[in-house]
Parts: structure tokens; sequence; C-alpha cells
């Protein structure tokens, strides 16, 4: 067995994310359901949890639709935030293991969007 020379970038669970039109209401349902605080708030997007724990976070689309569960003409809408501490590193060794960087990077130095093996987009932030 090969062990790397380099140290492994550390990759930690950070969120789950939700896509919705009102990100402040879907946040103040799930605070209010779950006992949890309102961990973080920007411009179309709110974070529920605790410090240093992993959270819910919500995002605005503009054109958002309902999922029509059990029928999937409209799909479900969530994507995995995972917290880490360099950008640059764990975006390579995503890549390595299987991931796609995608063409779209709204923020580039605090997020990066990926897509898994299966086309599932996926953030890492700082």
């Amino acid at each position: 067995m090969a062990f790397p020379t380099d140290p492994v970038p550390a990759v930690r669970y950070l969120a789950v994310t939700f896509d919705c039109a009102e990100p402040v209401e879907l946040a103040r349902f799930y605070s209010e359901a779950l006992g949890l605080p309102v961990a973080l708030t920007t411009d179309g997007f709110v974070l529920v949890g605790r410090q240093g724990t992993p959270g819910l976070g919500f995002y605005r689309v503009d054109d958002y639709r309902r999922p029509t569960w059990p029928d999937s003409s409209v799909p479900k809408q969530a994507h995995l935030d995972l917290g880490v501490d360099d950008l640059d590193a764990a975006e390579a060794r995503l890549v390595a293991l299987g991931a796609v960087t995608a063409g779209v990077q709204p923020l580039p130095d605090r997020r990066r969007i990926l897509l898994d093996p299966a086309g599932h987009p996926f953030c890492i932030t700082l």
C-alpha cells in the first residue's frame, strides 16, 4: 500500500443546502422546528445550525419550482456543502477522486461548485 507524501486536504461536512424561493422564510421554519439558531445570513442564503456543527442551508433560486415528488417532473433540489481549509487543494483532491469542476463559479474565492461522478452538484466552501 502506498502512502501519499503530501498531506491530504481536510474536507468536512458543512451542510445540506436546499434550493427555495424565500430562504429567510424556510430558514425560520427549520430554525423553529429544530430549535436551531440562524448561524449565517447573506444575500440569498441562510444557514441554520450551531457553531462548529453541520447545518441546513437555504439558497434563493429565482425561478424555483416546488418539487413534485413522488412525480419526478420537478426533482428534489438539495446539495451538500463541504467545508475546506484550502479550496485549491480540496478541489484538486476531489477532482482526482472523480468529481468535475462546474463551468459556472459565482464566488470562486470563497466557494467552488463541483459535480460528483453521477452529476450531482455540491459545494466546497471556506
